[in-house]
């Protein structure tokens, strides 16, 4: 087989890597110019992988028989319009590995807490004695895994609507959606075309498989037309009674199926806060329970985890004040719960790349639960004029600055919260680097002043 991989960034390479072991002829092709990838370049070499550099040409699909897409190639690409011209079969690298796979996978989705999410579910297996690894679109590609894995391992697999854009065959044991809200939109075109990408995610089902869904999300349950169609067994989570997973009653976690229900746990003795966390809590458990794991071992594991980094992450504290770092937070609606989550005054950093924020969503929060709002990147100014009139608000521009007026306005009992509603790739390589940048500005603060 004759593969053309465009892009070249982890998953693009990881998927190059298993082309190439598994016998198939490869040429990856990468818009970005060639410094970008200096290191992969000697390993691309030793695999024998054909390739190109700043710029991806039509005469990359010479010869090709499939092309195999890296999550970040927009669905609009030149070099994607001519192999569709050309009627090649286009997928991405999560149906590539997975046609590879055997193992049980539950694959998540949601246009927020994927990480978290799936980081609990990761941990209660982990706990609960199984074999699991994380991988998809956190930790590392499922290419990687290919042949590397024992056949009683549990693979969670958290997934972008950009890797569900391009799937053909893909089918998990068990589809998680977690909620669907705007995002993405310049990429997938239309929010319509946003929505069918997260349900691509049961595409494939049959009636042996599972789909948990968030019965309280409006998005998801206003999709009757799509819902009806898919195949699987349904479960749900809600902070109402349900026929069959996981809700909410009083201070209970109840699971209940058939006629059968069941305390899972307390919601006071969650580890992680906001009612956001409550729901991700309620997801990972309704999987945990579809593989049979027992209760002891989820209500543990839930008492436990200590949450993921950049998502709601606490940094440290200097004069009293706590600094938390929510780089994750890369749209409206991820920034809503995190400014839902406290109950002291939050001094909020916020900006980056807009999609198309819609501001107003936050300000009943705002309004209640921020003291002062401090804004940066090239949302900077639509942030500000937005709340200027009715709170503090500075312009900081670059985020070492916003954290130098942070320092000088909080107050002992306050939190500063970046949260930031926004992309990250105005100023930054990703909302990783957005959020380390964060802490190493933020610890270096905090060691000046303990110097002082």
């Amino acid at each position: 087989m004759n593969y053309c991989i465009i892009g070249a960034a982890r998953s693009g390479f990881a998927a190059a890597k298993l082309a190439s072991r598994l016998g198939h002829n490869v040429f990856l092709t990468e818009a970005a110019p060639k410094e970008k990838f200096a290191d992969i370049i000697p390993e691309l070499k030793k695999i024998n992988c054909r390739y190109e550099f700043g710029g991806n040409s039509f005469s990359a699909l010479n010869n090709c028989d499939s092309v195999i897409i890296s999550p970040g190639v927009p669905p609009g690409a030149p070099i994607l319009q001519k192999a569709r011209a050309l009627n090649l079969p286009i997928i991405s690298e999560l149906e590539f590995a997975a046609s590879y796979i055997e193992n049980p996978i539950a694959a998540i989705t949601g246009t927020n807490g994927k990480t978290t999410t799936c980081s609990l579910l990761h941990f209660i297996l982990q706990q609960s004695g199984k074999k699991s690894i994380l991988a998809g679109n956190v930790g590392f590609p499922l290419s990687d895994y290919v042949g590397n894995i024992t056949p009683d391992t549990y693979i969670v697999l958290e997934v972008s609507s950009y890797q569900l854009e391009f799937i053909d065959k893909f089918r998990p044991d068990i589809a998680v959606i977690l909620n669907i809200t705007p995002d993405h939109i310049s990429y997938h075109g239309s929010m319509e075309n946003y929505i069918n990408a997260k349900f691509k995610i049961s595409k494939n089902q049959t009636a042996a498989d599972f789909l948990i869904t968030n019965a309280d999300d409006l998005e998801l349950t206003s999709h009757k037309d799509i819902y009806e169609k898919i195949k699987s067994k349904k479960l749900h989570f809600s902070s109402s009674p349900i026929d069959w997973g996981i809700y909410t009653e009083g201070d209970s976690m109840i699971y209940v199926e058939q006629q059968k229900k069941e305390e899972i746990m307390k919601l006071g003795n969650l580890a992680l806060p906001g009612a956001h966390n409550r729901y991700n809590s309620m997801a990972a458990a309704v999987v945990a329970k579809v593989w049979q794991l027992r209760n002891e071992n989820i209500r543990d594991s839930l008492m436990q985890f200590q949450g993921v980094e950049h998502r709601l992450e606490f940094v440290t504290s200097i004069n009293g004040v706590d600094y938390i770092n929510d780089s994750k937070a890369t749209n409206i609606n991820a920034t809503w719960f995190a400014l839902d989550s406290y109950s002291r005054p939050i001094i909020w950093i916020a900006g980056g790349l807009g999609d198309n924020n819609d501001y107003s969503l936050l300000d009943s929060l705002v309004e209640k639960n921020v003291e002062a709002i401090i804004t940066i990147g090239k949302e900077e100014d639509a942030i500000f004029e937005h709340y200027y009139s009715k709170k503090k608000c500075y312009k900081a521009g670059i985020l070492e600055r916003a954290i130098e007026i942070a320092i000088d306005i909080a107050k002992a009992g306050e939190i500063v919260l970046f949260t930031p509603a926004c992309k990250s790739f105005d100023q930054f390589l990703n909302f990783e680097h957005r959020g380390e940048t964060f802490k190493k500005i933020v610890l270096e603060a905090s060691f000046s002043k303990k110097l002082h």
